[in-house]
């Protein structure tokens, strides 16, 4: 695995998958079994932690409680014995960064849980590492929280222009963040590529069923649909529902179904369409329908439509 230079990379998985180790022998608390680490063409796989360009942000935030937030942020440069003036410019200097200007004198417990993660990320970066590890920073926070953490997240690793390196299990987060994203199972790179060649190109059924949703489809019922048994994914959103006197149109394939289940949720509908045996997954936005709308296809059978360029072959 390649990161390139001030890039943001993501590590996306399920728990279990390797992601943490690979961030924890990067980072150097760990120790490689076989192969090395370089970080701009030095072999870093036998040095400490402390002696390695990069800095750890944890899901934890492991902010001191006794110290003030800008105390903490200037942590690192007390080790390094700067003085305190200094100190406390720098400090300030990444509170505007991270947009906590005047937060210097108050205590972690004093702010919330996205200042925390803000005040970790200022902490981790005044030492100007070269590169940044994040271990699941903003699985603490809630669902608006961390989507709002996310644009900043990305908007402060331009402005530094740092190499950030990511580990997540959620997809959607990758996708939003990452300039490449390496999808890890069991212990494997299953893909490396930009958020765009993992979610419309996947390499593997993982990664088709793990990045998005997606509908895998293999067997007699790909031969009735495409003439071919071998496997394809075709995304929910690519997938029209239609009438049964619906035509498909030459570049279009088509399949008949029925609407098993309707799951309604506001801003698009998600509907569970039983084709041979095997359940497919649509999904539309909700344009000019209703609640009630929606669920009056349930029940029904209805034709499947979609454009034959949005069918992906995948082995394995």
């Amino acid at each position: 695995m390649e990161v390139r230079d001030g890039e943001f990379f993501s590590m996306l998985g399920p728990s279990g998958s390797g992601k943490t180790t690979c961030l924890r022998l990067i980072a150097g608390f760990e120790r490689p079994s076989a192969g090395r680490i370089l970080l701009y063409g030095q072999d870093v796989s036998t040095l400490p932690p402390y002696e390695r360009p990069v800095n750890t942000v944890f899901q934890d935030y492991a902010l001191f409680p006794h110290m003030t937030v800008g105390e903490n942020i200037a942590y690192g440069l007390m080790l390094k014995k700067v003085a305190k003036p200094e100190q406390r410019k720098r400090a300030e200097e990444m509170l505007e960064l991270v947009r906590l200007p005047g937060l210097a004198d108050r205590k972690p417990s004093q702010l919330s849980g996205g200042q925390r993660q803000r005040v970790a990320l200022a902490r981790a970066l005044i030492n100007q590492p070269k590169v940044l590890l994040l271990d699941e920073p903003l699985g603490a926070l809630d669902l608006k929280l961390r989507q709002q953490m996310q644009v900043e997240l990305k908007a402060i690793q331009q402005r530094v222009g740092i190499t950030f390196i990511f580990v997540t299990h959620d997809q959607e987060e990758a996708l939003t963040m990452s300039d490449r994203i390496a999808v890890f199972n069991q212990g494997q790179i299953e893909q490396v590529g930009s958020p765009a060649e993992m979610y419309e190109h996947p390499a593997t059924p993982f990664v088709a069923g793990f990045v998005g949703v997606s509908n895998l489809i293999s067997g007699p019922l790909a031969k009735q649909i495409t003439g071919s048994e071998e496997r394809f994914s075709i995304r929910p959103e690519k997938i029209r529902l239609a009438p049964l006197s619906s035509q498909p149109e030459a570049d279009q394939y088509a399949v008949e179904g029925l609407v098993r289940d309707v799951i309604y949720l506001g801003l698009y509908t998600r509907y569970l369409v039983e084709v041979g045996g095997v359940d497919l997954v649509v999904v539309e936005q909700n344009l000019k329908t209703t609640s009630m709308d929606v669920f009056k296809v349930k029940g029904q059978r209805v034709r499947l439509l979609w454009d034959r360029e949005h069918v992906r072959t995948i082995g394995g």
